[in-house]
């Protein structure tokens, strides 16, 4: 569903300030994945996520999005499909929070992103947007005629998710997703998103610094430097590369750590461990028979 070859895009391009954000990344990204970029900052993450909806045009290289080319800058693009197909969830929501109210943010693609002969009638908006705010854990009756201003951090990053679940797009990709929530609201966010891929999302891609979500949530991690792909791998394989992590300034997940430690110490358990469960148990097994 997602292809790019070559994909380069150079900010400030022919100045002094020039700065090759994204080079060179040739990746493909299939119906099913759950992938987690990672890589310090700099490295071109960002940059490169934001081409997946055309937020920025490819300078050179192709990419194709959900059967949409966006490869060629004098080619005519749907942008109200290919934004109702590919959600995206910023690093700062109230970067993206602009209505009066929360239920007219949340409404803003059902109005916005339909045929105008498939326009949905104001019920029809009213239903979506309650599943929508449901779906995120948002009261719409307490909170649908909020200003979205006046929410909390965490609340107003749900509210800024409902605003894109509420097209129900293929893909879904969010920048630090969890950033501002508590232990309760983090694994609330991954639970709805592995519940949104058994729905209508066929495609989750999340940016983040957390290695352990990462770690316990992805099928696969692409680590950028450098505006490069230098890994593209499964958490079970890339976590083992301590070393080379550390080298990127990049840590691998706590529960990896404890397990590197108790090995190195004589304690032969699995390695790559990613739940405190898995950990657990592993030392419980090794130990039960002693």
């Amino acid at each position: 569903m997602i292809k790019t070859a070559n994909l380069t895009f150079i900010y400030s391009a022919k100045t002094k300030f020039a700065v090759r954000a994204v080079d060179n990344v040739s990746v493909e990204i299939n119906d099913g994945d759950f992938l987690g970029v990672i890589g310090h900052t700099g490295s071109g993450k960002s940059t490169f996520v934001q081409h997946l909806n055309a937020l920025l045009r490819a300078k050179s290289g192709e990419i194709e999005v959900c059967g949409f080319d966006l490869t060629k800058k004098k080619r005519k693009i749907d942008y109200k499909s290919l934004r109702k197909d590919v959600g995206m969830v910023f690093q700062y929501p109230e970067y993206q929070l602009f209505a009066e109210t929360v239920k007219d943010d949340v409404a803003f693609a059902l109005k916005n992103f339909a045929p105008k002969k498939q326009k949905p009638s104001r019920e029809e908006i009213e239903k979506k947007v309650r599943e929508a705010m449901g779906l995120v854990g948002l009261n719409y009756d307490e909170f649908a005629d909020r200003s979205p201003f006046e929410l909390s951090g965490g609340q107003k990053r749900r509210a800024a998710l409902a605003g894109t679940l509420v097209a129900q797009p293929k893909i879904l990709i969010l920048d630090e997703p969890t950033a501002g929530l508590d232990p309760q609201g983090k694994k609330e966010i991954y639970a709805l998103l592995h519940e949104l891929r058994q729905k209508f999302v066929r495609i989750v891609i999340i940016i983040s610094h957390d290695m352990n979500e990462i770690a316990a949530n992805c099928n696969r991690v692409a680590v950028m430097k450098n505006g490069k792909i230098v890994y593209d791998l499964p958490p079970k394989e890339l976590f083992l590369l301590t070393k080379d992590l550390q080298e990127l300034n990049l840590t691998v997940p706590q529960t990896t750590k404890i397990a590197n430690m108790l090995c190195e110490n004589g304690i032969d358990i699995e390695r790559n461990i990613f739940s405190a469960e898995e950990l657990a148990e592993s030392i419980y097994e090794k130990f039960r028979n002693r």
